[in-house]
């Protein structure tokens, strides 16, 4: 069976111009809700991904039928759709979970396997589960799968989260629009992805308050309508070309980009050196000079996300001075690290701390993409190595990322895809 990976050769300053397309942590969540409607539901600016595919195989196996189009996807949902979701794809991809809360609220029952998704540590359901109980379903782990049913139908309730959980809140969310009554999630996530699935089931005819602040308010309705919606630009994406501009000391001008979604990434950025300007649609970021080594700690939005902490630690591999990186959200984040000390990273972890101290350059070898996020760092990682880097498992990268080696090209990378048995 063929396999790919990304063959890199060092040395290049990445300078030109990038679009960004829909977030993938908002198209998935989306398309797993146009279930709580039937009818044809449009979804524009979606990004040519895998996990798409993987959640459009999802929703077919439901019922739904699929229209895939360059950039749109059109969602044909059932009267009556399936409620089981197999493991074989939900295994795949984590954001498969993201089916439960539609399933319980619109059909009164769903099974839906455990997920899989990326190898960045422990992510239960317990807050799923918890969640749904006070909407008045009950919900339990059996062989491999979270079995809820609301014969009855949900009723609102008073929810607050232990931790503003982006998965739960989208669950709970999807959930509470068709409960009885009024529902408040406190402790609620507040990514831009939660703030465009809201803005999505309102133009389904949902009504929801507090979108973008920790208190979530919704009154229940008895029926949605399907809805043409325009995903937001993916910001995780819009990072890591932040990030690829520094480290090469380039210039690059992202199209689509949203500074105010990448506050505190933008600012640590300029604090390594980074000079960042807004464009008419999008930000444009270039570095004059080696960066300077920036600690972080990862936290829920508005703090530093998560999926950049790859590409914080790259950068402070190759930055003048010292760096702690603080990782508070997925323990699992640093099997990262050991496939960057490959390409001569001097860095050392201490529970959730990975202390980093910089070099001028790091030196090509063969490594490992262990999930989405640590594929495009080490990719990075790569161009800023001297000599020949190769990123096995490259199919990680593609669920996030597309056209990835395509668009590094167009910046004068030299980055080229190897096809291996």
């Amino acid at each position: 069976m063929a396999v790919e990976r990304f063959r890199i050769v060092g040395g290049a300053r990445l300078c030109g111009e990038v679009k960004v397309a829909g977030a993938k942590n908002s198209v998935l969540k989306l398309m797993a809700a146009t279930l709580l409607a039937p009818g044809k539901s449009t979804i524009r600016n979606v990004p040519e991904i895998v996990d798409v595919e993987i959640m459009a195989e999802l929703l077919t196996r439901l019922g739904c039928s699929i229209e895939r189009g360059k950039d749109f996807v059109t969602i044909d949902v059932p009267v009556a759709p399936g409620h089981r979701a197999e493991y074989d794809l939900v295994r795949k991809m984590r954001a498969s979970i993201n089916v439960l809360g539609p399933l319980v609220a619109r059909v009164g029952q769903a099974e839906v396997a455990l997920p899989g998704g990326d190898a960045i540590g422990s992510r239960g359901l317990d807050f799923h589960i918890k969640g749904l109980e006070s909407l008045g379903a009950t919900a339990h782990n059996e062989h491999g799968y979270v079995i809820a049913s609301a014969p009855s139908g949900l009723t609102g309730a008073e929810i607050s989260l232990e931790f503003p959980s982006v998965g739960a809140t989208e669950n709970l969310l999807t959930a509470a629009v068709l409960a009885k009554g009024r529902t408040t999630i406190d402790n609620a996530a507040r990514e831009p992805d939660i703030v465009d699935l809201g803005n999505f089931l309102i133009s389904m005819g949902a009504q929801i308050e507090g979108l973008g602040t920790p208190k979530l308010t919704i009154h229940g309705v008895s029926q949605l309508h399907p809805t043409d919606h325009t995903t937001i630009p993916d910001r995780i994406v819009t990072g890591t070309w932040a990030f690829a501009a520094a480290m090469t000391r380039g210039d690059i001008t992202i199209h689509g980009g949203r500074a105010q979604d990448l506050e505190v990434p933008l600012e640590k950025l300029a604090s390594a050196g980074a000079i960042i300007t807004s464009t008419n649609d999008g930000i444009r970021v270039r570095m004059e000079g080696r960066p300077q080594s920036i600690d972080v700690a990862t936290l829920p939005y508005p703090g530093f996300p998560t999926d950049l902490q790859p590409m914080v630690i790259s950068l402070n591999a190759i930055a003048d001075g010292d760096a702690i990186v603080t990782e508070n959200v997925f323990e699992g984040r640093f099997m990262f690290v050991n496939e960057l000390v490959r390409l001569g990273a001097q860095i050392n972890v201490d529970g959730h701390h990975a202390a980093i101290r910089g070099i001028e350059q790091l030196s090509g070898a063969p490594v490992a993409a262990t999930d989405i996020r640590a594929g495009a760092g080490l990719v990075l990682a790569g161009l800023v190595s001297d000599g020949i880097t190769i990123v096995e498992d490259s199919s990680h990268i593609d669920r996030g990322y597309p056209h990835f080696a395509e668009q590094l090209q167009a910046l004068g990378a030299d980055v080229t895809r190897e096809s291996v048995d």
